[in-house]
């Protein structure tokens, strides 16, 4: 996704000769603004403004001005301060008003290019450092999640709604496409997010103490209920609870469950009488729970209570567009925790990660990055740094052998820019991501497999 770049300076065609060498060699969206004033407006505006470019010397509202603006809305986008003296004395005061970096009028390419590249890098890690913190809090939301195919933007605008009201929703996705992290968007744009949101795996609780866990107990409910418990819908009061495969839960655990969505109220074990709870709950599984109800291992009942709004994340492998926003959101998730220099990945292990098939989804990639920074020892990740097992290479060959259609499901033709697109991903997983062979067995040039990755 392109990143937008604020220029604010009072001479255009400084704007512009700024916004060509940001456009042309970094790829970046300019947006210019002549003073401080409008700038202002536009940071207001345009949230997602990544970097500001600012001339010191400006009339109406200059640089020093909008340096102490931007400090009093806490603005953490990372500034670089442009200055025509040939002092350092206002390069070092603009810095102490919070700048990130200077460069010297005339522009040097060259070292806007790096000032602005090693900006962008502090830019990602604030937001990645930010995002950690919003996530500790409870408080992510939907702006925080990365992907913009239209099957996740469809997800989107449903948990948006979804968090406008208390409703149950029934989560459902392959292993590892991030149900819980949308759960947590869910909680986070809701009236509900300054309370708890407790998250439990339900597939993982002792079969005789998930009862406990859930609803609590008295002292000497059991033999080793040494003191009462809460339990885990207690504790979520007023927030949300989060039930991950929600499918596991054993038949009387599911009558006892169905009873505190109807009633909002629990029975702690051992309890002389029920407890009220104010708790709203989003499930999850990686199940089909329609089938479970037709063969008796999940309650009808329980399932439509849980169903009222219901969210099919999509499986990685058809959201490719967004493999590399993904992985590049690692990237920062680890630089940020480990304090470890910002990596970049190299052209060609993009491509790698783009034609993957990805059957453990989004956790699978997150492990692979993950593996990838702990053995790079450069600051680009390249092929050899990405470890993908043989038997998910054999699955995908085999895969590949029978997966080229030129017809949809509903027996239309695709588009001859998704087959293609399909030829393109099975000849570079074949080659090993090897772009020269690609090419060759394709009868294509280089070039244009480049061309055809990055579009």
């Amino acid at each position: 996704m392109t990143q937008d770049v604020l220029i604010i300076d009072d001479n255009r065609i400084e704007r512009r000769l700024i916004g060509r060498i940001l456009e042309d060699k970094l790829g970046l969206n300019p947006i210019e603004a002549d003073n401080g004033k409008v700038a202002l407006k536009i940071l207001k505006d345009r949230l997602d403004i990544c970097l500001i470019i600012l001339d010191l010397n400006m009339p109406i509202m200059d640089g020093f001005q909008t340096l102490n603006k931007l400090r009093e809305h806490n603005s953490d986008k990372p500034t670089i301060v442009l200055t025509g003296s040939a002092s350092l004395d206002d390069a070092v005061r603009a810095m102490k008003a919070g700048a990130h970096d200077y460069v010297r009028k005339p522009i040097d390419q060259n070292r806007l290019i790096v000032t602005v590249r090693n900006a962008l890098k502090l830019s990602d890690l604030t937001k990645e450092v930010s995002n950690l913190n919003r996530q500790h809090k409870h408080t992510l939301n939907f702006s925080d999640l990365i992907g913009y195919d239209s099957g996740l933007k469809d997800c989107v605008t449903v948990g948006t709604k979804a968090a406008q009201n208390d409703l149950p929703v029934l989560i459902t996705g392959e292993t590892g496409t991030g149900k819980e992290v949308f759960a947590r968007a869910i909680h986070g744009e809701s009236m509900r997010a300054k309370h708890p949101f407790i998250a439990l795996n339900c597939g993982a609780l002792p079969e005789k103490l998930v009862e406990s866990i859930l609803f609590g107990h008295e002292k000497g409910a059991f033999t080793g209920a040494t003191e009462k418990s809460l339990g885990k819908f207690q504790e979520a009061n007023k927030g949300t609870i989060f039930l991950d495969e929600v499918g596991e839960l054993p038949l009387d655990l599911q009558v006892k469950l169905l009873r505190a969505l109807q009633q909002q109220e629990i029975e702690p074990v051992g309890a002389a009488r029920p407890v009220n709870v104010d708790v709203r709950i989003i499930s999850a599984t990686n199940r089909r729970l329609e089938d479970d109800v037709k063969s008796g291992l999940f309650r009808e009942d329980l399932f439509y209570r849980l169903n009222v709004l219901h969210l099919s994340l999509p499986a990685l492998r058809n959201r490719i567009e967004d493999v590399q926003a993904i992985a590049e959101h690692f990237i920062n998730l680890f630089c940020a925790r480990y304090k470890t220099p910002k990596k970049d990945l190299s052209f060609q292990s993009v491509a790698a990660l783009q034609t993957h098939l990805w059957p453990g989804n989004v956790r699978e990639l997150e492990n692979i990055i993950n593996r990838a920074m702990a053995l790079c020892e450069n600051e680009t990740i390249n092929t050899e740094d990405l470890y993908f097992s043989e038997s998910v290479k054999a699955k995908e060959r085999a895969h590949m052998n029978n997966s080229i259609y030129v017809l949809n499901k509903d027996g239309s033709f695709k588009p001859y820019k998704a087959i293609e697109q399909e030829v393109i991903k099975h000849a570079l997983d074949y080659h090993h991501h090897n772009v020269t062979q690609t090419a060759r067995v394709l009868g294509l040039a280089k070039s244009t497999i480049y061309s055809k990755i990055k579009k």
